[in-house]
C-alpha cells in the first residue's frame, strides 16, 4: 500500500469516526425520554386527579399538554418491586423482588415470606441500559432503592447516579441530608428542589444526544418534611371536614410540583420540549397516614385499590393530542415496553417483557387487546396487607389471601370502592378467575409464603 493510499484511509477511518460520535440531529434523533417516579403519591393527590387540597399546578398543566390515564396500576403495594418492575419490564413476582427491602419483619405471623430476592440482579437488562445500547445518556438521580453498593444505578446502565442508595427514605429533607452518594448543598437547601436542580444540569449537559432521566422522588415519603412557610400557607387553607387535610403532606407534594415546573420550563428553554417523552407516576398508593385515597379503599401496603392505583400522566408534544384521558388499564410494566418502542429499541432475543407497549394508546391508535393485571404479595405489611394475590381483567378484580384461603371479587365498574365481595354470588367468575390467577403464578415462578412454624395467635 502506498504511503499516499495509507493516509487517505486513515483519515477516512478518522472522519467515520467523527461523524459516528457526533450528536444525532433532526428526524434521525430519536426521544428524550424523562420518568418521575413519586415515592408514596396517592391516586387521588393531585389537582387533576380530584384533589381539592393538594395545589399540583405544573403536574395539573402536564396532563393538559398530554395524556392522563384514569386506571393506572402499581406493579406493587410498596415501592421496591415497583421500582424493579419499572426498569425491567417484568412483574416482581417474575424477579422475586416482591417486597420493600429489606421488608418488614413479622416472627409469629401465621405464615412466613419467602426467600425473595433483595436487590436487582445483573442479569436483568434494564432500560437504561437497553436505551444505553442506542446511545443514549443516562441518570438515575433520587431514590433507588435496589440493594447495595454492587447494585446501583451505575452497575445497571446509569451514566450517572445522584442520590441512590440502599435505603428507602431521606434521613432528612434538608441538607446536610446525611445521603451517601449526593454531596450535602448549602444548610437548609430542600432536597425535592436539590433533585430537579440536578435533572435540569444533566438535560443541560446532554441537550445534544439522547437522554433518559430517571427521576425517582424520595419525596412524599416519610420522615414528612416542608418548608415552614409553605406548611403554613397549608395550615391556614384547611377546612373542617376536608378529607385531605395534612400541611406538611401537602407542602411535600408542593414541592414535587415546584420539581415538575422547573423540568417543564427547562425543556422549553432548551428547544427539547417537542421531542422529550415526559412520564410522570408513583410507586404505590398513598400511606393513609400521610393521605386520604379518595374514594378507594385502604393505601399503601394494602390489597385493595388504595394501595395500588396511582397517577400516570405521558405527555409527548406532537404524538400525544393534549388534553386527553384514557381508562386503558395500565401498568408499571408497561413503561419499558413503550418506552423502547418509541427510542426504536429492540427487546433482545429471548428477553421477557410482562408489560405492552401503550404507544397505540399515546398516539391515539387505538386500545390494546383486553388483557389480564396481576398482583403478587408473599409478605406482611404494617398497612394491612397479609400474604396475598390478585387478578383484575375488565370490570373484576379477585383477590387471594394466603392465610386462609379467601377470596374476595369486586366489581370495580359498580363498586369503585370495594364495598361488596360478589364471591358467593359469581361463583362461576370466582372459579375461572383463580385458575387464571394460579396459571400466571406458575408461569412467572412466583414465590409462595409458607407455615411458620413459631406462629403464635
Amino acid at each position: 500500500m502506498t504511503r499516499a493510499l495509507s493516509t487517505l484511509l486513515v483519515s477516512a477511518l478518522f472522519l467515520a469516526g467523527v461523524l459516528a460520535s457526533r450528536p444525532v440531529t433532526g428526524a434521525q434523533r430519536p426521544p428524550n425520554f424523562v420518568v418521575v417516579l413519586v415515592d408514596d403519591l396517592g391516586g387521588t393527590d393531585l389537582g387533576c386527579y380530584g384533589s381539592r387540597f393538594y395545589e399540583t399546578p405544573n403536574i395539573d398543566r402536564l396532563a393538559k399538554e398530554g395524556l392522563r390515564f384514569t386506571r393506572s396500576y402499581s406493579a406493587c403495594t410498596v415501592c421496591s418491586p415497583t421500582r424493579a418492575a419499572l426498569l425491567t419490564g417484568k412483574y416482581p413476582a417474575r424477579l422475586h423482588v416482591t417486597d420493600w427491602i429489606p421488608g418488614h419483619k413479622r416472627p409469629n405471623a401465621r405464615l412466613s415470606p419467602p426467600d425473595w430476592t433483595m436487590y436487582l440482579a445483573h442479569e436483568e437488562r434494564t432500560l437504561a441500559e437497553a436505551l444505553k445500547s442506542a446511545g443514549y445518556a443516562t441518570a438515575s438521580i433520587g431514590k433507588w432503592h435496589l440493594g447495595g453498593p454492587e447494585y446501583h444505578p451505575d452497575r445497571h446502565g446509569f451514566d450517572r447516579n445522584v442520590g441512590g442508595y440502599d435505603r428507602g427514605q431521606p434521613p432528612s429533607y434538608f441538607s446536610p441530608y446525611r445521603i451517601p452518594t449526593l454531596a450535602d448543598g448549602p444548610a437548609g437547601e430542600f432536597l425535592t428542589d436539590r433533585e430537579g436542580e440536578e435533572a435540569v444540569c444533566f438535560m443541560r449537559e446532554n441537550r445534544e444526544r439522547p437522554f433518559f432521566l430517571y427521576l425517582p422522588h424520595y419525596a412524599v415519603h416519610t420522615p414528612l418534611m416542608g418548608k415552614k412557610e409553605v406548611i403554613e400557607k397549608y395550615r391556614a387553607k384547611v377546612q373542617p371536614g376536608d378529607p385531605q387535610s395534612n400541611p406538611t403532606y401537602a407542602a411535600l407534594v408542593e414541592s414535587v410540583d415546584d420539581s415538575m415546573g422547573r423540568i417543564m420550563r427547562a425543556l422549553d428553554e432548551l428547544g427539547l420540549a417537542e421531542n422529550t417523552v415526559v412520564v410522570f407516576t408513583s410507586d404505590n398508593g398513598g400511606l393513609l397516614r400521610s393521605t386520604t385515597n379518595l374514594g378507594m379503599r385502604a393505601g399503601k401496603g394494602s390489597t385493595y385499590e388504595g394501595g395500588v392505583r396511582v397517577p400516570l400522566i405521558v405527555r409527548w408534544p406532537g404524538k400525544i393530542r393534549a388534553g386527553r384521558t384514557t381508562d386503558t388499564p395500565a401498568i408499571t410494566v408497561d413503561l419499558y415496553p413503550t418506552l423502547i418502542e418509541a427510542a426504536g429499541v429492540k427487546k433482545e432475543p429471548g428477553q421477557v417483557l410482562d408489560g405492552i407497549s401503550l404507544l397505540p394508546v399515546l398516539r391515539g391508535q387505538g386500545r390494546p387487546s383486553p388483557r389480564p393485571l396481576y398482583w403478587h404479595y408473599p409478605h406482611y405489611h404494617p398497612g394491612g396487607a397479609t400474604p396475598y394475590s390478585a387478578i383484575r381483567d375488565g370490570d373484576y378484580k379477585l383477590l387471594e389471601f394466603y392465610e386462609d384461603g379467601r377470596l374476595e371479587l369486586y366489581d370495580l365498574k359498580n363498586d369503585p370502592g370495594e364495598k361488596r365481595n360478589l364471591a358467593s354470588e359469581r361463583p362461576e367468575k370466582v372459579r375461572e378467575f383463580h385458575r387464571r390467577l394460579d396459571q400466571w403464578r406458575r408461569e412467572v415462578g412466583a414465590q409462595s409464603p409458607i407455615p411458620n412454624p413459631n406462629y403464635k395467635p
